[in-house]
C-alpha cells in the first residue's frame, strides 16, 4: 500500500511539473507573439523562469498588454467631435496662429505638432499660469478656488485619504453640493484602497456624484489591477483648473517623520488649458459613470489669445500612442542648450535613456534631480542602477536631501516645461493614465528653473568616482531591481 502511494505521489509530481512547464512555455510564446520591446519580453520570460508559480500570477496581474487590445477605447463618446474638428483645423492653421510668438517658442513647434497628432492635445494660447510649490501653496489655492464655484466642481485624484486634509476636502464638497453646485469626484480604486465607505457615503448623501476608477474586484482582477488612473485634476466652473503631482493626503502637506517634507510641483491654469483639462475629466467621467456632459456651462469656447501657450496631454491605455513618453523623448532629443529633470523614480525606457545619453554627449547640459530616499524600495534600487551609465556620458545627477522629492518636471532650453503626473518610469509612460501640462513660455520656464536651482542647493551631486566605490551588495540589489524595471 505504501509503495502504491509513493508511486502515485511521484507520478503526480511529474505530471504537475510537466503541466507547469507547458504553462510557462505557453505564456512565454504569448509574450513573444505580442511583439513587445525585447527588453520587456526578456524581463517577463525571466520572471516566469526564476519565480516558479509566483511568476505566472505576477504576469496575469501585471504583465498583460491592453493598449493593443483597445480594452479602454472611448470611441463613441459624444461631445468630442467639435474638439476633433478644432484639432484638425489647428494642424492647418498653426503657422499663422504662432506668428506673434518669439523665435525661441517657434523653435518648439515640432513638439506642438507631435502632441496634436499623438494625443489630440489642442494648443491653447489664452492661459494664465500660477506655479504652486509644495502642498503649502497648492491646497490653499485649490480650496480657495473650490469656494468660488457656482455651477460645478470636477475632481479626480489617484490618492484620497481619510485624514485631516481628506476630511477638509470632503466637508467643503458637501457644503458646495448643498449650495446647489454640481460636484463630481473620481478616485482610483487602488490608490485610494483604504478610503472607507463612510467617507464615500457621506459625500453621496449630500448629493456629490462620486465614482471610483476601475474597481478591482473578482472576476476582473487581472485585467484591471495594473492599469491605474494616476491623474490629478481639479476643474472649477470650467475656467480654473489644477494639475500636478500632489494627491490628497496629509503627507503631501506636512511630510512625514521618516521622509521629511514632500517636495512637489502643481499648476493652476485659467483659460483654454482649463477647458482641455475639463475634456480629459469628462472622458474619464464618462468611462466610470457613462454620464455624458455637454454644453458650454462645462466646456467653455477655446479662443486665441496673447497669454501662455499650453497643451494638456493625456496618456494611458486608452490612447493609441504613449503620448507623454513620446513628448519626453522628443523634447530631450531636440534640446539645444539644457535639459533639467525632477523625478521621484528614474527608470527610463530605452528610448528616453538613449536620448539623455546622446544629449549629454552632444554637449547639452543635462541635469537630473532624484530623491536620496524613496517611498518604494524596488524603484529606489532600480533608479540607482541607471546612474553610473548616465554619469559616464556626462549627465549630472543629484540626490535631493531636504525631504522626499515627488515633483515630475522637465525643463528644456529655457522655453519648454512639462508639469504633471507622469514620472520618468515605465509605469507612467506605458501603463498608467496620466496627464501633463506642456508649456511653451520663457517666463514660466524661468520660474521653474529658479526653483530647480534652489532644490539643487539642498542636494548633493553624485560623483562618478565616489559612486563606483559603493558596496557590492548595493550594486547587486540594483542589478536585480533593474531586471524588473519594465514592470515597475
Amino acid at each position: 500500500m505504501n509503495s502504491l502511494l509513493s508511486y502515485l505521489n511521484e507520478n503526480l509530481t511529474t505530471v504537475l511539473n510537466a503541466l507547469y512547464l507547458l504553462t510557462v512555455i505557453f505564456i512565454a510564446i504569448l509574450i513573444v507573439l505580442e511583439n513587445r520591446s525585447p527588453l520587456k519580453t526578456i524581463s517577463w520570460v525571466l520572471v516566469l523562469v526564476l519565480l516558479p508559480f509566483a511568476g505566472i500570477v505576477f504576469y496575469l496581474f501585471f504583465g498583460q498588454e491592453y493598449r493593443k487590445k483597445k480594452m479602454f477605447s472611448r470611441k463613441g463618446l459624444k461631445g468630442l467631435e467639435r474638439l476633433r474638428k478644432m484639432i484638425q483645423d489647428q494642424l492647418v492653421s498653426m503657422p499663422q496662429a504662432l506668428g506673434s510668438f518669439p523665435p525661441e517658442v517657434l523653435a518648439k513647434k515640432h513638439l506642438m505638432s507631435l502632441m496634436l497628432s499623438n494625443s489630440n492635445a489642442l494648443l491653447t494660447s489664452d492661459n494664465e499660469l500660477t506655479v504652486l510649490k509644495n502642498g503649502a501653496q497648492t491646497f490653499p489655492a485649490i480650496f480657495q478656488a473650490l469656494e468660488t464655484a457656482r455651477h460645478h466642481i470636477h475632481i479626480e485624484f489617484y490618492i484620497i485619504e481619510n485624514d485631516i486634509l481628506g476630511n477638509q476636502l470632503r466637508d467643503l464638497l458637501i457644503r458646495k453640493a448643498k449650495e446647489g453646485v454640481e460636484v463630481r469626484l473620481i478616485y482610483d480604486d487602488v490608490g485610494s484602497w483604504a478610503l472607507p465607505r463612510k467617507y464615500i457615503g457621506s459625500l453621496k448623501q449630500a448629493g456629490v456624484k462620486i465614482d471610483c476608477f476601475m474597481k478591482v474586484r473578482f472576476p476582473h482582477l487581472t485585467s484591471r489591477v495594473n492599469y491605474r488612473n494616476h491623474r490629478k485634476i481639479v476643474v472649477v466652473d470650467g475656467h480654473t483648473a489644477f494639475v500636478g503631482g500632489l494627491n490628497v493626503a496629509d503627507r503631501y502637506l506636512n511630510g512625514t517623520p521618516q521622509m521629511g517634507i514632500w517636495r512637489d510641483t502643481h499648476l493652476m491654469v485659467r483659460g483654454g488649458g482649463a477647458s482641455m483639462l475639463q475634456v480629459i475629466f469628462m472622458a474619464d467621467w464618462y468611462f466610470v459613470s457613462k454620464e455624458i456632459l455637454q454644453g458650454e456651462q462645462y466646456f467653455r469656447p477655446v479662443v486665441q489669445g496673447s497669454g501662455k501657450l499650453v497643451q494638456m496631454v493625456a496618456s494611458g491605455p486608452d490612447s493609441d500612442w504613449e503620448s507623454i513618453g513620446q513628448a519626453y523623448f522628443a523634447a530631450i532629443a531636440s534640446a539645444q542648450k539644457r535639459v533639467y529633470i525632477n523625478t521621484p523614480y528614474l527608470i527610463p525606457t530605452p528610448e528616453i535613456m538613449n536620448a539623455l545619453k546622446v544629449a549629454a554627449m552632444g554637449g547639452i547640459d543635462v541635469r537630473i534631480l532624484v530623491p536620496r530616499q524613496s517611498d518604494a524600495l524596488t524603484p529606489k534600487w532600480s533608479t540607482r542602477s541607471f546612474i553610473a551609465e548616465l554619469l559616464e556620458t556626462g549627465v549630472r545627477i543629484y540626490f535631493y536631501e531636504a525631504g522626499f522629492l515627488h515633483s515630475k518636471l522637465i525643463l528644456v532650453d529655457g522655453v519648454f516645461a512639462s508639469v504633471g503626473t507622469a514620472n520618468f518610469d515605465f509605469r507612467s509612460l506605458e501603463t498608467n493614465f496620466e496627464v501633463n501640462a506642456m508649456i511653451y513660455d520663457p517666463e514660466t520656464t524661468a520660474e521653474l528653473e529658479a526653483q530647480f536651482m534652489d532644490d539643487l542647493k539642498q542636494s548633493r551631486e553624485v560623483i562618478a568616482g565616489e559612486w563606483e566605490q559603493r558596496p557590492r551588495l548595493e550594486k547587486a540589489k540594483e542589478s536585480f531591481a533593474r531586471l524588473l524595471s519594465p514592470m515597475l
